[in-house]
């Protein structure tokens, strides 16, 4: 139960807190991802203002907000997905471990790497489950001979859940497999290369509910190895599956804070009204 002194400050700091300017704790002292005064322009219309957070060692940190607030292009900002995007243009700083990942001296495909990505809706490669696995060590040279190949394979499938489910057809094209075995092919292909940050773009929105557990277990299991950044439209996933949560909303970061105290305390008026259903 919530003293009363508690609930006026939290109250006072709704009032305080304004659109433009992020409440609660977006920085952290161990941080594996730093973002400062992130602005994303597609040609000319804003579509991130200036942004900064950090993400965690170890954590899971769940992006929520309506359609349009911005979190999946932000997602994207982390690992350099929206070079892809010919009218993008990103201002400010990423760094990982130290290192400004836009630095005109970086490579993207290393850093793709060491950022690797999980999309809204599986994509297998129109190749067997074992070079669905075997292509990112293989490009990336992780690998001397075939013993070490097949180990990084079944490591891979065995902490994405699947290797049991698999391990006897390798050969069998992944586009074969159901949504839910194809979403965690995907990941064991993005864990193959050893990553130090998962991003994950709603990665449950096209599974069914027994799959979108196995995932969500998966995620917890995988945050002990890796840090996580998963946007989602499920507030019932983001509580179930981070530690910490960021609220976005028409290009804004407007609060960042442990999952728990912002479900149940939110400082912004804009965060309880998305969270009650008042909008969104």
């Amino acid at each position: 139960m919530l003293s009363e002194e508690m609930l006026e400050e939290a109250e006072q700091s709704k009032t305080l807190a304004t659109a433009r300017k992020t409440v609660g704790t977006p920085f952290v002292d161990t941080p594996r991802m730093t973002c400062r005064d992130i602005q994303v322009f597609y040609g000319d219309k804003q579509a991130i203002n200036k942004m900064s957070i950090d993400v965690a060692s170890n954590e899971v940190l769940a992006m929520i907000g309506p359609s349009g607030c911005g979190k999946s292009t932000f997602l994207r900002c982390l690992n350099r997905m929206n070079d892809t995007v010919l009218s993008c243009r990103v201002t400010g700083e990423v760094k990982l471990d130290g290192t400004d990942i836009y630095h005109p001296s970086v490579d993207v495909v290393p850093l793709r790497a060491r950022v690797g990505m999980v999309f809204q809706k599986p994509n297998p490669f129109p190749k067997s489950i074992y070079d669905n696995i075997a292509y990112g060590p293989k490009i990336h040279g992780l690998t001397k001979n075939k013993d070490e190949l097949d180990e990084i394979i079944e490591t891979s499938l065995i902490r994405a859940g699947l290797w049991d489910e698999v391990k006897d057809r390798l050969q069998d094209p992944g586009t074969g497999l159901s949504g839910g075995q194809q979403q965690r092919l995907c990941i064991a292909r993005t864990i193959a290369v050893s990553p130090e940050v998962i991003l994950m773009d709603e990665p449950c929105s096209a599974l069914d509910p027994i799959a979108t557990a196995r995932v969500e277990e998966l995620i917890a299991e995988l945050r002990t190895q890796f840090s996580i950044v998963i946007v989602t439209h499920s507030m019932q996933q983001a509580a179930r599956v981070s530690q910490r949560t960021a609220y976005f909303h028409l290009g804004d970061l407007i609060e960042v804070g442990a999952t728990e105290k912002v479900f149940t305390n939110p400082l912004h008026q804009l965060t309880e009204d998305y969270i009650t259903g008042r909008f969104g």
